[in-house]
């Protein structure tokens, strides 16, 4: 049955700035996979602060980590050291191809790191080349140069005029970034699946194409791993599922939990920062490193992230079933990042039907008009994914109807 939601106070919000339409929705707290709001209705939350919170809301060890450091060291500014910063860097290039981390505080801010960083890397060694290509469709991000490096339709004209330097090739079309590369190119850099673009994954073929491409130009390989990264593809980062070692890694969204923490990564031969050439009054402070820390324990835990590859392959199976039953397009992703490819351009209608779902609404992204994204905590439960099937049968249904 669906019915709506009680309305929020209309004024609760007016000093807020407006950037987007809100539903009349007020969250008061969260627990695992379930959002409450202020009139105590339950929602499924398959969204997760878009891939956000990869442990779910309000997990044990990320109030843990919070509590704990915040009693202890906030912020004692990043020109000093501090023990959580440098042991979450020893730990991420323990478990990874690459050697020196730069923390900073969102996706962005990481993707703008690693534009500067191939920037500087380019004046140094390839005679000033500055050129990144980037990927038609790409989303790296809302700054400026983050946002001239992606492909997003419109994005070229929303602040133009735009950042120079970042051509854009077509995913999985080895020949279309070969055709880019010329004296000015230092990087190619893309995501290893396009979720803003419907979850579109690079081909590991591709992957290994560009890699080899790459390294025959003496290019950087960059991956932006905001999204996939931290255990949502079943492996830990997703280049690994490729075989290939890149340059450059930009991981954000999960790495902190649900708190503001992001990070660059990169190989020593890569890393070429000169004092003052990049910073943060936030960067790598104590009090988010700590649960960075807390949520990589928890990540690589033994079995963790089998249960999340086999977790991804159930919801896989179970969304390509609702997708014979009604007549859709199929489904598409890997481990817990998933789309399903709907008949038509109800995706939106979807998300607005999910929500007043009764007695517990369901949460719901839909990236593209035709399109639905799924981003669940890595710590759903089967059951979980079995409630929300069955909610969005109900849902496609009646905005089917409705259409």
């Amino acid at each position: 049955m669906i019915a709506k939601a009680p309305c929020a106070p209309a004024d609760q919000a007016s000093a807020l700035m407006w950037i987007t339409s809100r539903p009349d929705i007020v969250f008061t707290s969260g627990q695992g996979s379930w959002l409450t709001d202020q009139t105590g209705k339950r929602y499924l939350d398959f969204v997760q602060g878009w891939a956000v919170n990869c442990l779910g809301h309000c997990h044990p060890a990320v109030t843990r980590a919070l509590t704990d450091q915040a009693s202890t060291l906030v912020n004692p500014s990043p020109a000093f050291y501090n023990p959580p910063a440098m042991e979450l860097a020893r730990r991420l290039t323990a478990c990874s191809a690459f050697d020196r981390v730069f923390f900073a505080n969102s996706g962005a801010e990481a993707n703008e790191g690693a534009i500067k960083l191939a920037r500087k890397w380019g004046r140094k060694h390839r005679q000033g080349a500055f050129e990144i290509i980037t990927f038609e469709n790409a989303f790296h991000g809302r700054t400026l140069a983050a946002m001239s490096a992606s492909g997003k339709p419109g994005w070229d004209t929303l602040y133009a005029p735009q950042v120079p330097g970042f051509p854009k090739a077509r995913l999985n079309d080895i020949d279309s970034v070969r055709a880019l590369v010329g004296p000015h190119t230092v990087a190619v850099m893309l995501e290893p699946i396009q979720g803003e673009a419907g979850v579109i994954p690079a081909d590991d073929d591709f992957l290994r194409a560009l890699r080899t491409l790459t390294a025959e130009e003496g290019l950087l390989l960059m991956v932006d791993e905001v999204q996939t990264g931290m255990g949502r593809v079943g492996t830990l980062f997703a280049y690994e599922q490729a075989g290939i070692v890149p340059d450059v890694m930009t991981l954000g969204k999960g790495i902190g939990g649900g708190v503001p923490l992001s990070a660059l990564l990169a190989r020593e031969a890569v890393c070429c920062f000169e004092a003052g050439d990049q910073g943060g009054t936030y960067n790598g402070n104590p009090l988010m490193t700590a649960v960075g820390l807390a949520v990589l324990e928890e990540l690589t835990a033994p079995d963790f992230l089998a249960e999340v590859a086999a977790k991804g392959e159930y919801l896989s199976a179970r969304l390509l079933e609702l997708s014979r039953e009604l007549g859709l397009r199929g489904e598409r992703g890997r481990g817990l990042l998933r789309a399903l490819l709907l008949a038509d351009d109800r995706a939106a209608r979807c998300v607005e039907l999910a929500r007043e779902l009764e007695p517990a609404g369901l949460l719901l992204n839909a990236p593209r008009p035709d399109i639905l994204r799924f981003m669940p905590a890595l710590t759903i439960s089967r059951e979980e994914i079995d409630l929300m099937i069955d909610g969005l049968r109900d849902v496609l249904l009646r905005a089917g109807k409705a259409a």
